[in-house]
C-alpha cells in the first residue's frame, strides 16, 4: 500500500537501496567462510516465517541479520529525517517492531538469531558469530555423544 504523503522521487530513491549483499554482508560472509564455517545466503530459517535471514547456520540453527543504522533505527546513528516524518517515523518503528517479532518467533523455534549493525567492526561481528556457531555446535556434539563415554 503506498502512502500518499511519500514522493516518486523518495520512492524511487527507495527502491534503488541494495537489501542484500552490501559491503558489510559480503566482508562478514568473507571472513566467515574464511574461518571455516559454512552457511547459505537469504534464507527463511523457520517454515511458515516470512522472515529472510542474511546469513543462515542450518544444523547450528543461528541466523544472521545484517541490520542498516538508518532503516532498523540504530540506537548509535538513528537519524530522524525532517521531511515527510510521520511516514519514516512510523516506517522505521515498524521495521524496529518486525526484528522484535522475528527474534522472538526464531528463538520459539530453538533458533539464536544475531543481529550486527552496519557500523559494527566486521572482525567483531565476524568473531561473535563465530563464538556462538562453534558453542552452538559443541553443544549438539554434548547432546549426542554416545553412552557409556562419559570418562
Amino acid at each position: 500500500m503506498r502512502n500518499p504523503e511519500t514522493s516518486e522521487a523518495t520512492r524511487a530513491r527507495m527502491s534503488r537501496q541494495k537489501s542484500r549483499d552490501t559491503q558489510i554482508e559480503i566482508a562478514l560472509r568473507r571472513m566467515l567462510h574464511a574461518a571455516g564455517l559454512r552457511y547459505r545466503v537469504h534464507r527463511r530459517p523457520v517454515k511458515g516465517v516470512r522472515r529472510e535471514a542474511d546469513i543462515v547456520f542450518g544444523p547450528a540453527r543461528v541466523a544472521v541479520f545484517i541490520d542498516g543504522c538508518f532503516w532498523h533505527g540504530c540506537p548509535d546513528h538513528a537519524t530522524w529525517p525532517k521531511t515527510n516524518a510521520t511516514f519514516w517515523r512510523e516506517k522505521i518503528e515498524k521495521n524496529r517492531a518486525r526484528d522484535v517479532d522475528t527474534d522472538a518467533r526464531l528463538e520459539a523455534a530453538g533458533w539464536i538469531p544475531l543481529r550486527v549493525w552496519e557500523h559494527e567492526s566486521v572482525e567483531a561481528a565476524a568473531a561473535r558469530v563465530i563464538e556462538v556457531v562453534q558453542r552452538r555446535r559443541d553443544v549438539k556434539r554434548q547432546a549426542v555423544k554416545p553412552r557409556g563415554l562419559d570418562s
